[in-house]
């Protein structure tokens, strides 16, 4: 049997469980929250007093906080990739309409709201340039990414196991900074967003964990195969107006460690995290190969961080053309 067939007959065997993993998972559209439950609404007559209160908040927070939030809020709203790549994993049937494609509709429902919200959030907030924001945006989905996990199921899944649990950090942790500077309401948005973010998460880990138990040498390979090539981001082509191609993610980048929402130790802690969850230390039945791939594994989160340890970061801010003059 190919690798393709059986990752197909593994995709089928897990699909059966699909509306327990929704049902246990995602919250029905009528229960969760909307991005309008956080905003100041337009139909109360005290709408311009909450807005000139939110901008008044607003004004304060640090330079590097904008960039990270923006480049947050970017990274969400370029959620038409991330649906579209799913959508053409092995085994989800975006012709055919099985239950994989229903629980990516359904993911992708939740993780729509994210954008949204930020999206409004910034515009209201009068601190940043939002027609640079929104053509950085347009640029990302039209750019696309690859993230070398290719039609892979396993891989794929490894993929959104990691990045779940990132961009919770992030979120959560742009929330506990939110706090600190007194904008209770951004807090709250962020803190509500992290919480999507971590049930995503289990989501996926738990997929991963359903393929150990019934293809275990397989599912090994695929994550050593994705660790040794590293989790790239998905705004990893992030470029501003005017540039065919930039370093702005890389500058996003080190706004975000230098305020501490994301850093190299995080990725360590990631991978540790998902090691230790999915207990690969205790897999048995593996082939001779997918042995030294867990040997690989478990020895890899002490390498990164010795490698963590010696990464400077730039002390100076890059300017970017999405936050004003007003807010550096």
């Amino acid at each position: 049997m190919s690798l393709y067939n059986v990752r197909l007959e593994v995709m089928q065997f897990l699909e059966k469980n699909i509306d327990t993993f929704v049902d246990q998972y995602l919250i029905p559209v009528e229960k969760i929250w909307q991005p309008t439950d956080f905003l100041p609404n337009s139909q109360n007559e005290s709408f311009f007093e909450e807005v000139k209160e939110l901008r008044e908040i607003a004004k304060d927070l640090p330079y590097d906080f904008w960039v990270t939030l923006v480049g947050d809020t970017i990274t969400e709203e370029a959620l038409p990739t991330y649906e579209s790549w799913l959508m053409d994993v092995d085994g989800v049937g975006q012709v055919e309409a099985n239950g994989w494609s229903k629980w990516i509709r359904h993911w992708t429902g939740e993780e729509n709201r994210h954008g949204d919200l930020l999206n409004k959030y910034l515009y209201l907030s009068g601190r940043v340039n939002m027609r640079e924001i929104e053509m950085t945006t347009q640029h990302l989905i039209a750019d696309g990414f690859d993230i070398g996990t290719g039609r892979d199921p396993y891989k794929n899944f490894v993929y959104t196991s990691f990045q779940e649990l990132a961009t919770y950090i992030s979120h959560n942790r742009v929330a506990q900074l939110a706090k600190s500077y007194g904008d209770n309401k951004l807090s709250k948005i962020c803190k509500m967003i992290a919480g999507d973010e971590m049930r995503h998460h289990h989501a996926y880990s738990e997929f991963v964990n359903r393929i150990f138990q019934v293809d275990p040498s397989e599912m090994m390979l695929a994550f050593q195969y994705m660790m040794k090539q590293k989790i790239v981001m998905p705004a990893q082509f992030l470029r501003e107006s005017g540039e065919k191609m930039s370093s702005a993610f890389e500058h996003f980048s080190d706004s975000a460690q230098r305020i501490g929402v994301y850093t190299a130790s995080d990725y360590v802690d990631i991978m540790q995290k998902l090691i230790d969850k999915w207990e690969i230390d205790k897999i048995t039945s593996l082939t001779d190969e997918a042995e030294k791939a867990r040997e690989y594994l478990m020895k890899l989160p002490g390498r990164m961080a010795k490698i963590s340890e010696r990464l400077v970061i730039p002390q100076e801010s890059q300017i970017f053309k999405w936050v004003e003059p007003a807010t550096r």
